[in-house]
């Protein structure tokens, strides 16, 4: 069991059972919601039915091949992978203007393969962690812990909820039964002791089980998509169909959304570092780096987009006091799984958005609060206040802000703002660093 944190039932090396790691790794499987990003971007391209599976299932298979990859030989704590929704709207405009037919997809996949070498020769440079020790002390990092659970609300609330296809009161319902479940689980587990493995443990695939099924009986699940899906399908290298084209421009493009991405990351370790108690040390910092570049490296050639690291997983970590890698292993066995299951992949899709977002909120609020006891543990000062509080401000402004006003400015910018972590992570950087250690 772990030391660091007595919350934990299991710490990051604990060992579980098999069918204990499958299951728990199944919940972190369903809590991710990574199907989401695709069927963005499949839309936004105008892609047919059997271009929009291919992808779908082809981010199922990064998603598993970036899990395995980070936790056990690279950053070797837990941590999950998943697509990105950063990138979503630069894949659109370097598709759309650069020619015609496969040449699009292959500008989009060249860009993808040139950002992911750079991150591995970034982290082969040992640069990487000097940069961290530099500008991300604790009361930075635990800033950016509590702004990347504030900037996933509107997804939980807005994306799942309320702007969410069908009747608003139906989704506010079912969002509400979803979340009364979770939080109920959690309490019985608590209560009770002896059944913790049952309810506080199992909490959230419980909670999206009882929301499915109260959403099939309003009507609200549509399983036809499952019984259309085929049992077994074989992905498609989208590398090898489409081909690999360099663009500078569209490099250009795709190396400041990699260095956003970098910055994201960096806070969903943080956070995973808050949750488990266990401190991230310099060669891991430089290890992770290496396992994001070649994650995104096969995610590009095997046609999904760049994956990054999952901050939802730290909050399931919260709820079910499980930390182990083993379960993280799972998942992404999981995750590869998937890619080939046409059916079981069908199903995770047609889970109703609203019964994602009732779980997914409560994740949001752990994620937050991991970060403020981060903070309550320091040694604060008045200066402190404002490297802290203005980005939790503008992490609202960003989440806040019409999207007419974001169109207006310059396309680089616009990557910038559509991720609030990353604004909050430079500013709260920029004031620990000009701020005087003593304000009279």
């Amino acid at each position: 069991m772990s030391e660091k944190d007595n919350s934990l039932m299991y710490g990051p090396d604990d060992k579980i059972s098999n069918s204990q790691s499958f299951f728990l790794g199944l919940q972190h499987v369903l809590a991710m919601d990574v199907y989401v990003p695709p069927v963005i971007i499949a839309g936004l391209l105008a892609m047919g039915v059997a271009q929009k599976t291919s992808l779908i299932q082809a981010t199922f298979l990064a998603a598993g091949i970036g899990t395995i990859l980070q936790t056990k030989y690279f950053m070797k704590m837990p941590i999950s992978a998943g697509p990105s929704f950063i990138p979503i709207s630069a894949i659109a405009g370097v598709y759309f203007t650069n020619g015609a037919g496969n040449n699009r997809m292959a500008t989009v996949i060249g860009s993808f393969i040139i950002g992911s070498i750079l991150l591995i020769l970034l982290g082969l440079s040992g640069f990487f962690q000097k940069v961290i020790n530099y500008l991300v002390p604790s009361i930075v990092g635990g800033t950016i812990i509590s702004c990347v659970g504030l900037s996933l609300m509107p997804s939980a609330l807005n994306d799942n909820i309320f702007k969410a296809p069908g009747n608003v009161n139906q989704n506010i319902l079912l969002a509400s039964i979803t979340c009364f479940i979770l939080i109920f689980s959690i309490f019985l587990g608590l209560y009770f002791p002896k059944a913790k493995h049952i309810f506080k443990v199992g909490s959230i695939i419980l909670a999206l089980l009882v929301g499915s099924l109260v959403a099939y009986f309003m009507g609200l699940l549509d399983l036809s998509v499952i019984k259309d899906a085929s049992w077994i399908t074989i992905p498609k290298f989208n590398a090898i169909s489409y081909g690999i084209k360099f663009s500078p421009s569209a490099i250009f493009t795709f190396v400041i959304i990699y260095a956003i991405l970098t910055t994201e990351t960096a806070g969903t370790w943080f956070a995973m570092s808050a949750t488990t108690g266990e401190k991230i040390d310099d060669k891991q910092w430089n290890r992770g780096i290496i396992g994001e570049g070649i994650s995104c490296l096969i995610a590009s050639i095997i046609g999904s987009t760049p994956v990054t690291s999952y901050s939802t997983n730290a909050g399931v970590i919260s709820i079910t006091g499980v930390a182990s890698k083993k379960v993280f292993i799972s998942a992404g066995f999981t995750f590869v799984a998937l890619g080939f299951l046409g059916k079981i992949s069908a199903f995770l899709s047609a889970i109703p958005s609203p019964v994602i977002g009732g779980v997914f909120s409560v994740i949001c609020v752990t994620i937050m609060l991991n970060g403020l006891k981060v903070i309550k543990g320091l040694n604060t000062s008045e200066r402190d206040l404002y490297v802290v509080g203005m980005p939790i401000v503008l992490t609202m402004a960003m989440i806040l802000i019409p999207g007419s006003v974001i169109k207006e400015t310059p396309q680089i910018i616009q990557y910038l703002l559509g991720s609030p972590i990353a604004v909050a992570a430079i500013v709260s950087i920029i004031l620990n660093l000009i701020m005087p250690k003593r304000l009279n």
